[in-house]
């Protein structure tokens, strides 16, 4: 494989960038930085499992003809579905494409792990963990590796890895790329660095996030392409045909609430917003008496937070895991992981957390796909790539502060729309988006061909 060389205009030692002792000074203090975390990061429970892989302890990897980053079990997902066209664009009778996703977690594994088994014969895949960031151990995991080119998913810049993939001139692309205005400050200050180890190329999911990577890399790095996440949305095996009590429901959530009474979710609430969503619990059970509400906790730990705050607000509760029919007026504190999907296909309207502080915002197309309008606080930079004319559309109604969340779910709860309309204008404006893992198929075959 030819080394590629980058443009002359774009190369690390043109004029006014540093040179490159200036980078390897960076990055040799980068490295000692990692060895000096090392031992502590070794106690840590989740990062000890593969940490033979992480260290490169149990050997180098077999050679691959492409390396694909996803940190998670989202970004997993995405790699699942851009590896699950990229065959069809290779040239005809070629072997199947050898391929080695890693990720950070034990849930990206998981899912690369099914991914394999759905990808195979067609390419083999091969998921592992993600080694540590460590120069000089980067430099030698990707020598052996040999790529044709490297994919780095929504927002993984590591500079060890950059940096091997400049020294050894195999081209980096940055998919599906996102970037927050607080990652932009990071990059911000090392500016010099980052334009010396930039990827080849940047495919941004909105005109916000390729501005943002623009700044650090350079605009001419940096294009445009649909969110691969518009291609993985799946309403059609959602049925809108029952009875809203029935709709895709478990059995044993139905019998949680009094017949008639109108149920609606406050989901994914984070710790700093509670004050305001217990106001919106006080408003809405005085506006709707006959309202159960369902009150999902981000995180589990805050369970006992919302026990006391309730009984001290002398509103009626029940636990979810007591499987107790709740009355009309009473809480739900869902205090059992992993059933908020489930229990959209129950509610008239859903309000999502981790927007009335400024957090970025909670996942709220989950309910469209059940047929339930979303409601969000000002906060939803999390899910910008949606685009603002989702609520132009109705499907999700942004409020401006809790007030807001309240006159909204208020209304949603006496005149909610029709499931299946909800559900049909979801798919049509997801539809109307998709053709992501098209371009990233398309960016990624153009730089095997070509290696």
């Amino acid at each position: 494989m030819q080394s590629a060389k980058p443009a002359t205009s774009q190369s690390p030692t043109r004029a006014g960038a540093p040179p490159p002792l200036a980078v390897r000074l960076v990055l040799g203090l980068y490295g000692l930085a990692w060895r000096a975390l090392l031992p502590g990061l070794k106690r840590n429970e989740r990062l000890a499992e593969g940490w033979g892989q992480r260290t490169l302890a149990e050997g180098l990897p077999s050679q691959a003809d492409l390396l694909i980053h996803a940190a998670s079990g989202g970004e997993a997902y995405l790699a699942w579905e851009l590896l699950r066209h990229l065959p069809d664009l290779l040239p005809a009778g070629a072997a199947p494409l050898r391929v080695l996703v890693t990720t950070f977690t034990s849930q990206g594994l998981g899912v690369l792990t099914q991914a394999r088994d759905d990808l195979a014969p067609r390419l083999a895949l091969e998921p592992a963990y993600f080694p540590f960031d460590l120069p000089g151990n980067m430099a030698t995991f990707l020598g052996a590796l040999r790529p044709r080119a490297v994919v780095l998913l929504e927002t993984e810049l590591w500079p060890g890895l950059l940096a091997a993939c400049r020294q050894q001139g195999v081209p980096a692309l940055v998919l599906n790329g996102r970037m927050t205005d607080n990652s932009l400050r990071g990059y911000g200050w090392l500016p010099w660095l980052w334009r010396a180890l930039a990827p080849a190329r940047v495919l941004a999911v909105s005109a916000e996030d390729a501005a943002r990577f623009g700044q650090v890399f350079g605009a001419g790095r940096v294009g445009l392409m649909p969110n691969i996440k518009f291609d993985r949305l799946r309403f059609d095996h959602l049925r809108f045909d029952a009875e809203p009590e029935t709709r895709t429901a478990r059995p044993e959530f139905a019998e949680l609430l009094p017949a008639g009474a109108p149920f609606l979710i406050l989901g994914s609430v984070r710790k700093e917003e509670e004050a305001d969503v217990l106001k919106i619990v006080q408003g809405l059970l005085a506006a709707r008496p006959r309202a159960v509400l369902g009150l999902f906790p981000r995180h589990m730990r805050r369970v006992c937070v919302w026990e006391r705050t309730l009984r001290e607000a002398g509103l009626g509760f029940v636990l979810r895991s007591e499987n107790r029919r709740a009355e009309p007026g009473q809480v739900i504190i869902w205090d059992m992981f992993g059933e908020l999907s489930g229990a959209f296909s129950l509610a008239r309207a859903a309000f999502l957390g981790g927007s009335l502080a400024d957090l970025g915002g909670q996942n709220f197309l989950e309910p469209l796909a059940h047929g339930v309008t979303a409601v969000t606080g000002p906060s939803w930079s999390n899910f910008a790539w949606v685009g603002r004319e989702i609520f132009d559309t109705g499907l999700v109604r942004r409020a401006p502060d809790w007030r807001g969340v309240l006159a909204e779910l208020s209304a949603l709860a006496a005149e909610p729309p029709d499931p299946a309309q909800v559900r049909a204008t979801a798919q049509a404006y997801a539809l109307s988006r998709r053709g992501g893992a098209e371009a990233a198929c398309q960016a990624v075959a153009e730089r095997l061909i070509s290696a």
